[in-house]
Parts: C-alpha cells; structure tokens; sequence
C-alpha cells in the first residue's frame, strides 16, 4: 500500500515536473540570449490561462467540461495570450535596451520584468478577485478512463491525468530542443548567445533573435498553463511562485541548456512532491525554493549559463550563421 501510494506521488511529481520543465525551457530560451531571468515569465504561463479563460468562460470559472469548440477555443486562447504577454514584455523592457547588438541593461531588465509580472497580477485580479479558481480541462484527460484513474499490475492506481501531463510535457519539451537544434532559427540563436557583436557582423539581427526567443517562451508558458490549471486551485498571484519554481529547474539544469530545463523540472517536481509527502503541505512550495538557494550557492547562473553553452557547442551542427 506505502508502496502505491509513493508510486502516485512520484508521478504526479514527475507530471508537474513536466509542466515546470516547459516553463523552465522559455527560461533557458531568453537567457540564453539575453542572460538575463525573465522573472515575469511564471506570471505569463498562469495570465495566459486565466485570460483565455476569461474570454471563452466569463468571469466566473468553474471546473464543469467544455463543450468541443470551446475547449479548442481554450487551447488556443491560452497558447495565443502567452505568445502576446511575453511579446508585450519583450517590446517594453527588452528590446529597447538592444541596439547594434548590446546586451540588455540587467538592473533596468530584472526592475521591468518584475514590474511587468505585477502589473499582470494587479490586472487580472480586477476582473478574478476570488482567492483561488477551479477551472475547465479543455483536454478532458480524466475522461479517458473510469474515475481518472489508471489501473497498474499489482492493483496499484495512479491518476491518468499524471502519466499524459508528463508525456506530453515530455513530448512538447523534446521537439523544440530537436527543432532548435536544427533550425536556422536555432543556429541565430547559439550566434548571439556567444557572440552578439560577431552574429551582428554576419548579419544576424539581435533584436529579431531575442523577441523571436520571448515568443517561444511565451508559447511554452501558455500550454504549461494549459496543463497546469486542470485538477487544481489556481490562483493569479500562483504565477509568481511557478516563475521561481522554474527558475530553480532552469538553474539547476544549467541556464541556457533546453534539455537541462527539461531535466531540471522534473527534478525538482519530483523533490516537491516527496517533500509534501515527507513532511507536510507546507513544504510543497518551500522546497524547490530552498533548492533554488542551494543550486545558486554551489553554481551562480552566470557559471551555469557558461557550462550550458559549451555543452550545446559540443553538440551544435557545425553550420555557418549567415
């Protein structure tokens, strides 16, 4: 029985950690052209579900399914709305720092990206004042088998929602690493990640690369808002904490690295999970928070992002930026 019931735990760990692992990707992914942490980006992934919402649901949510348009409807909203935040973002604090290949300003970057995380909050919570929502599964995963569950050899159950989170946050995570990594896109941005000033030499716009990595970004934290909300109370300020939750993955993964981010998350979504379980709820979000310190007292992200990129050089196609 002990052992079923750590069975779920470690899966529905392994599940949120999917979903930190794709906004932990969007992390790697600006960082490592900007190398600065997009601190707004957890309220990006929790802004675009709730505005999707808002607009397909009204302003009174509840977690009763969806018809099939509106829950196709959700889906793209959400992915849509993390696409426009991240974008707006970019445009107002990042890319009027960039010019002719400079780096972002750090101290204006980190006080915008926080201001814009609290705006979104400040925004969302006129029209959601409620402490906290159940919302629509608009991909009716609990429907695929009897009660939600998934019966294992041995008479264990784990909830099926877990296993098709984690695959599919797996499945998303896998094609945008193997897609960047053979991309032209992909190539413009390892350029400007080492060397802004030569990629600009080559022709390479580091205006285009940085705002094309925020819309990437955007577009990951919007579908882990897709997967996240279902199942659970979601609250408008919660996008704050997943954003540091993230980042503990994306550092402890290396910043800059799409498959350390990946990797990262799953980590720490399985030590949140054991944790809760070990010594109470309270240590559920404390945890990933405490191995957050702890990774940036061994590995400051500056050495973190140095060490990512020379592991995506050793394995990067030796193709000239052009």
């Amino acid at each position: 029985m002990v052992s079923g019931v750590l069975l779920q735990v470690v899966l529905a760990g392994l599940a949120q950690g999917a979903v930190l692992g794709l906004v932990a990707l969007g992390f790697s992914l600006v960082a490592g052209a900007a190398r600065i942490l997009p601190f707004a980006h957890g309220d990006i992934a929790v802004g675009a579900v709730f505005l999707a919402v808002l607009t397909t649901v009204g302003r009174t949510p509840t977690a009763a399914r969806l018809g099939l348009w509106p829950a196709i409807a959700l889906v793209l909203l959400s992915v849509a709305a993390g696409v426009l935040l991240s974008g707006l973002v970019a445009a107002a604090v990042v890319l009027a720092n960039l010019d002719g290949g400079r780096r972002p300003s750090a101290l204006g970057w980190i006080a915008g990206g926080l201001a814009a995380g609290l705006l979104l909050r400040a925004a969302l919570g006129i029209f959601l004042p409620q402490q906290a929502y159940a919302l629509p599964d608009p991909l009716r995963i609990d429907a695929l088998t009897p009660g939600g569950l998934l019966r294992l050899p041995g008479g264990s159950t784990v909830a099926v929602r877990a296993v098709c989170v984690l695959a599919l946050g797996l499945a998303v995570g896998l094609l945008v690493d193997a897609a960047l990594a053979r991309s032209r896109f992909g190539l413009s941005l390892r350029a400007v990640a080492d060397d802004p000033v030569g990629a600009a030499l080559c022709g390479v716009s580091a205006r285009r690369v940085v705002f094309g990595a925020f819309l990437v970004a955007g577009l990951l934290a919007g579908l882990a808002g897709v997967l996240t909300a279902p199942g659970r109370a979601l609250a408008v300020e919660d996008g704050a904490v997943l954003g540091l939750h993230a980042a503990a993955a994306a550092v402890l993964g290396g910043v800059g690295s799409l498959r350390g981010a990946l990797a990262g998350g799953l980590a720490v979504g399985t030590v949140q999970a054991l944790a809760g379980y070990a010594f109470g709820s309270g240590f559920y979000d404390l945890a990933p928070l405490v191995l957050l310190v702890a990774v940036l007292a061994v590995r400051p992200p500056a050495r973190a992002l140095s060490l990512a990129r020379t592991s995506s050089a050793a394995r990067a196609p030796s193709t000239a930026v052009r």
